[in-house]
């Protein structure tokens, strides 16, 4: 079992940064794939990005390529998302999830239903 909780959202004015965490608490944390999705208003759950367990191998969505870096510290049990160049379209409540499996970064970004753990979720708001 794996516990997971987020910090780190609040309100950025568009081109801004802002850091999130997700502090994993239980078993294994440095075997799991990690990931970031996120939810606006009245939309579907969406992939942000993922880290494999080892933080080797990183995967991002189109939309945030080249803005959003995902990195994990295993030692602090937890996960990252640096978020640069923020962007209006960026707001949304922004969640952590864990898996153990050891498909391909590409395969676990296509749905919710591969990951295995969830947290609560952080919001973000980007104002123009």
């Amino acid at each position: 079992q794996v516990q997971l909780v987020e910090s780190g959202g609040g309100l950025v004015q568009a081109g801004g940064s802002l850091r999130l965490s997700c502090a994993a608490s239980g078993r294994s944390f440095s075997t799991h794939v990690m990931g970031w999705f996120r939810q606006a208003p009245g939309k579907e759950r969406e992939f942000v990005a993922a880290i494999n367990w080892s933080g080797a191998r990183t995967y991002n969505a189109d939309s945030v390529k080249g803005r959003f870096t995902i990195s994990r510290d295993n030692a602090k049990n937890t996960v990252y998302l640096q978020m640069n160049s923020a962007k209006p379209e960026d707001t949304a409540v922004y969640y952590c999830a864990a898996e153990q499996g050891s498909r391909s970064l590409a395969y676990y970004s296509a749905g919710v239903s591969f990951w295995d753990y969830w947290g609560l979720g952080t919001q973000v708001t980007v104002s123009s």
